[in-house]
């Protein structure tokens, strides 16, 4: 399914059925004087919308991953491209030493080609969108919240900590009084 198509779909649920547009009773001259080819009766294909990130909705972090999937993938074959001219210069000194003019392009192509395979692999783009729309219901802690478990976490740590502490000492001690230690 196309992008413009899940936009058109999500501003439908959004905005709810659509209604007919109110047709002017006479043709407005454009800013420029000339009428547009809609008024002159010409057929016209609508313009694509763009979509905002905030229209894009739980979207746009499934982009951002396959963006940040690209990136790590370029990175990760930039540095396996120069472990493997390194070595294959050792074999063969007249190639030089790695050139970053050649290993960033074709490290960005791979990590460009895998983003754009899984991309159109539908049921990784299904799975990440799934995981995306999941991730949206969860609910945060606010800061009061978090400030009082990490309170707890640690009056509670410090507690138990003094606790084991006591217990090695009178444990200790009993195995001295038994066993006749020092």
């Amino acid at each position: 399914m196309s992008i413009p198509e899940d936009i058109k779909r999500e501003r439908q649920a959004d905005d709810g059925p659509e209604q007919p547009a109110e047709e002017p009773s006479s043709p407005q001259p454009s800013d420029d004087g000339l009428a547009s080819p809609a008024e002159s009766g010409d057929e016209v294909d609508a313009p694509q919308a763009v979509a905002s990130p905030t229209q894009l909705g739980t979207r746009r972090f499934v982009y951002a991953a396959y963006f940040a999937g690209a990136i790590a993938i370029a990175f990760l074959m930039s540095k396996l491209i120069d472990f493997g001219w390194l070595k294959l210069q050792n074999w063969k000194p007249a190639l030089g030493e790695p050139r970053d003019e050649v290993v960033m392009p074709l490290s960005a192509l791979v990590g460009g080609i895998a983003a754009l395979y899984y991309w159109y692999r539908t049921r990784a783009r299904q799975l990440a969108e799934e995981v995306a729309a999941e991730m949206s219901k969860v609910t945060w802690p606010t800061r009061t919240e978090v400030t009082n478990g990490t309170f707890v976490v640690i009056v509670t740590t410090i507690v138990s900590t003094v606790f084991f502490a006591l217990m090695d000492k009178f444990w200790g001690f009993l195995s001295n009084l038994v066993y006749g230690g020092s």
